[in-house]
């Protein structure tokens, strides 16, 4: 199975070209609970930070300005450490 992808703060033509802007937003408080990706999703992270570590894995650091896709069949367990508010979309079953 494939794993999370990051991209680090992308440039500003490459979050256009995506359409990042009109993504839907999605905000959560400082929590922990798991997350099952039955669909891939991409996200533009806008503030806060997270600890993401799937299943089996090492936990992977998000920040904001990163890019990243979260990949279907991605069994997680999401840790919110700041506030969190991050545009995403299901628009890219590939990826991006």
């Amino acid at each position: 199975m494939s794993q999370i992808k990051i991209e680090h703060n992308p440039s500003e033509e490459r979050l256009q070209e995506l359409g990042v802007s009109g993504w839907a937003i999605w905000e959560k408080e400082v929590s922990k609970f798991p997350i099952d990706f039955d669909e891939t999703e991409c996200a533009y992270v806008l503030d806060g930070e997270i600890l993401v570590t799937p299943a089996g894995g090492e936990p992977v650091r998000i920040l904001p300005g990163d890019l990243v896709v979260f990949p279907a069949g991605l069994d997680s367990q999401w840790e919110v450490v700041k506030p969190l508010r991050k545009h995403y979309s299901y628009d890219f079953p590939d990826g991006i």
